[in-house]
């Protein structure tokens, strides 16, 4: 319970407490926590409560905290959940609570290095089908390890900034050359960001049983694409223009502390077992150390939710994908991004991408406004939304990962 007046359903609850970045008029960017409709102003709070690790909360970024490590942040949010239980630290804290709705939110890291992970088994076998229809719809090594690539960190923006529709090469089925010029099947990727801290040193993998110290918070992400871009240019080596003009994430970092009565085991990982170094341990909860999470998506277009991807169907663990990210050496960095790939799953209403949604556009989306959609328009607004259980019945919310088109410049 916290002594504020603050619903008990509220899904910015005591058991929530993500942080962000923040700034009020005239003010410079620092650290916060939200607790229902406020945010903490956490470093001037933390000083004169007479911590030593206040000046970390000063910082634009969330960065400098990332990098103190687990023992770090497992103390912090005890700190701040005390502050805001105890009535006794009341007037410690109220003077530096300020509403949500007057603070503007920024990136809430400066991102380092940013993987896009393709962890979903039913996006991979939807793309297969429509990128490859004469194939099979997995590629043979899909079930053996989590596929990623290294995408643009530069181009990570917050929530609610507008996305200029991007240009580059296409080659339409009528022609026998690429043409240049905007994206016209321009789509979204519902995906899950996860926030990394605790850097390595090169050379020093991390296990899955160890993944869980670097794993510091998530976030909402939206891997913009464009399809027509991404189909011409992604033969041999991927992704490359059709992903890196942006990708969206949400203000606030969710803890995975936060999200403990989340975890759920894997769907399954039998056909065939992967190889040692992805496999996870037993645990208490369940769930294991290569566990899933309980999440449930919104995605919104113009106003209507169009779809509701569940995160539970995943194939892949993020502890996994650490591991995988790690077993030849490379370093974590604090601010390290890494996205989940598109999740999707078994029924049409769970897929998380327009491209899967409308079958490649031959399957127009209806919109509660009357038209119908198959790829973005300029000036369409996508919204993801999510939540996730508690402790106790709670509901911890996400918050919101939105974005408008643009027109191409």
């Amino acid at each position: 319970m916290t002594w504020l007046d603050l619903p008990a359903d509220h899904p910015f609850g005591i058991d929530n407490l993500p942080y962000g970045v923040f700034s009020t008029e005239g003010g410079s960017r620092r650290v916060g926590t939200r607790i229902g409709d406020h945010v903490l102003d956490l470093g001037p709070c933390a000083e004169q409560a007479g911590m030593e690790s206040y000046a970390v909360w000063l910082e634009p970024s969330l960065n400098a905290f990332l990098a103190q490590g687990r023992p770090a942040w497992t103390a912090a949010r005890e700190w701040v959940t005390e502050a805001l239980s105890n009535p006794s630290r009341r007037d410690c804290v109220e003077p530096h609570l300020l509403a949500v709705d007057a603070v503007t939110m920024h990136l809430p890291i400066e991102v380092a290095d940013y993987v896009d992970f393709y962890a979903s088994e039913h996006h991979a076998t939807n793309v297969g089908t429509i990128f490859r229809p004469d194939s099979e719809p997995l590629t043979p090594n899909w079930k053996h390890l989590p596929i990623g690539y290294h995408g643009r960190s530069g181009t990570v923006v917050v929530s609610g900034t507008d996305i200029v529709r991007p240009s580059g090469q296409r080659k339409p089925p009528t022609e026998s050359t690429p043409v240049f010029g905007p994206s016209v099947r321009l789509d979204i990727e519902a995906e899950l960001g996860f926030v990394v801290g605790g850097a390595t040193e090169l050379g020093s993998p991390v296990s899955v049983g160890d993944a869980d110290d670097h794993l510091f918070g998530v976030v909402l992400l939206n891997d913009w694409s464009a399809r027509d871009i991404q189909a011409w240019e992604y033969v041999p080596l991927g992704p490359f223009l059709g992903k890196s003009f942006a990708t969206t994430i949400s203000p606030w970092v969710v803890t995975t502390d936060a999200l403990r009565s989340a975890r759920v085991p894997l769907p399954g990982q039998t056909d065939p077992t992967p190889l040692p170094y992805l496999q996870g341990e037993a645990t208490d909860d369940g769930a294991g150390t290569a566990y899933g999470l309980d999440i449930s998506y919104e995605v919104e277009w113009n106003g209507t939710v169009v779809s509701r991807p569940p995160y539970s169907s995943m194939y892949w663990s993020p502890a996994q994908m650490v591991a995988h990210m790690t077993v030849n050496g490379a370093t974590l960095r604090n601010g390290d991004l890494f996205g989940s790939g598109t999740i999707s799953g078994a029924e049409k209403d769970q897929r998380g991408s327009f491209l899967e949604l409308s079958w490649s556009g031959q399957e127009p989306v209806a919109l509660d406004d009357g038209s119908e959609r198959t790829f973005l328009e300029d000036g369409d607004t996508v919204i993801l939304r999510a939540t996730a259980p508690g402790p106790g019945g709670t509901t911890i919310s996400l918050g919101d990962c939105t974005g408008t088109i643009r027109p191409a410049r």
